[in-house]
């Protein structure tokens, strides 16, 4: 092996482990070492400036030589800190970013985003002249981070808030220490039926992203899916319809009977009570009067005494169902267009936790109409017990005596 190679050989295992200085060095001696010419062929051996390895010679001869350890920058070796130059920078890039000043009317970002590339504009216009990238590195280096919104402001609540949360407590202890079935039951967001983006990223081969459509439009021909679910609180199961017509009352006491007959049934042989934990609103609104028939004629079909308390208006994040199916769902179909109804119910189906949660689905075509009419009488000929506490919100809809 020639004396070059040598020496490629050497600086590719020893230079990534040095400092700068003690890299100058090394190369500057090398240099010295190989004689005339001997600059070159470390450049050429290296990869470094030729410019780096005079440095490297120029230390070691000065007076004394170089002494061990110390500074691996001569004094005032190397550009001074763009906040040295402009120290007025920092406060600038605060005034701009700060929440309260940014919604100042004189604020020059009030109206656009805040990424790195307005902040830098906006920097240079102010005479403070700097790359976006710079920006990017003073955020983090003054403790801002990219962070989404937060969901906290709930906005007006319902002074029994609280007290609502307690009752439906106690009720799903009572049934589930009597072994009667729980439910939570809501509505999940519908989904349009296509190759159109879902959120969320799945593994795939380097650049083979799966395409979907541009835009989001509904397809006449393969329409949208209703995911209407059950969740079993003491079995940790879920039952999900999904449905192609309309989110109705109807659509939901189906699928709410759908899962009696083919899974509560079975379970609960025992049961002659069922608690229903629903949102104040949607299809099962509690002001809805089809809801309240559907329940009737379920509970005379079952000769169950059906109870159901409401969430209070605006929390709905606080039905078990959100966090401990719906959740789960949206994770195991991230990343994948929905593109047909099949694929859906297949992956609702496939859904499971660590914590034991078995899901069942199943396509409901019925038709589920809009604008059905309930009459006063109708409603009245519901057996509806309304309880003590929040009779709007708490009621048991009982089967025919005898």
């Amino acid at each position: 092996m020639d004396t070059d190679a040598v020496l490629a050989a050497t600086f590719t295992a020893i230079l990534p482990h040095l400092n700068e200085r003690q890299r100058r060095l090394l190369l500057g001696a090398s240099a010295r070492a190989l004689g005339r010419g001997g600059a070159g062929r470390v450049v050429e051996a290296s990869g470094v400036s030729r410019p780096t390895v005079d440095a490297g010679i120029g230390e070691l001869a000065q007076p004394g030589g170089p002494e061990p350890g110390g500074r691996v920058r001569r004094p005032g070796a190397g550009r001074p800190r763009l906040t040295e130059r402009d120290p007025g920078l920092l406060g600038a890039l605060d005034r701009l970013v700060d929440p309260d000043t940014r919604g100042d009317p004189e604020s020059p970002l009030r109206w656009t985003c805040k990424s790195t590339r307005q902040l830098a504009t906006a920097l240079t216009e102010a005479g403070h002249p700097v790359s976006a990238d710079t920006v990017g590195r003073l955020l983090r280096q003054q403790g801002y981070a990219l962070q989404r919104t937060a969901k906290t402001l709930e906005g007006r609540q319902h002074p029994d808030r609280d007290a609502q949360f307690r009752y439906i407590s106690e009720q799903a202890r009572e049934h589930l220490a009597a072994a009667q079935p729980v439910v939570s039951v809501d509505a999940k967001k519908k989904e349009l039926v296509g190759a159109f983006a879902n959120g969320g990223r799945e593994w795939q081969p380097a650049g083979q992203p799966v395409n979907v459509n541009v835009h989001d439009f509904l397809d006449p021909t393969l329409g949208k899916a209703i995911p209407y679910g059950v969740y079993d609180l003491g079995a940790n199961t879920g039952w999900v319809s999904v449905g192609v017509d309309h989110e109705t009352s109807a659509f939901a006491v189906a699928t709410l009977r759908r899962w009696w007959e083919q899974v509560g049934r079975a379970a609960y042989p025992d049961a002659d009570r069922l608690l229903v934990c629903a949102d104040a609103g949607g299809s099962n609104d509690y002001r809805r009067r089809l809801w309240k028939t559907e329940l009737g004629r379920l509970a005379a079909d079952t000769g169950l005494a059906i109870t159901v308390c409401h969430f209070p208006p605006g929390t709905s994040k606080w039905n078990k169902i959100e966090h401990r199916l719906f959740s789960h769902v949206s994770m195991n179909w991230r990343g994948r267009p929905l593109v047909s109804h099949e694929v859906i119910v297949e992956l609702i189906g496939a859904t499971t936790t660590s914590a034991g949660l078995r899901v069942h689905a199943e396509l409901d075509q019925g038709a589920y109409p809009l604008g059905v009419k309930v009459s006063d009488e109708d409603l009245a000929a519901v057996p509806l017990r309304r309880h003590a506490w929040h009779g709007e919100w708490n009621y048991t809809v009982l089967p025919p005596a005898g």
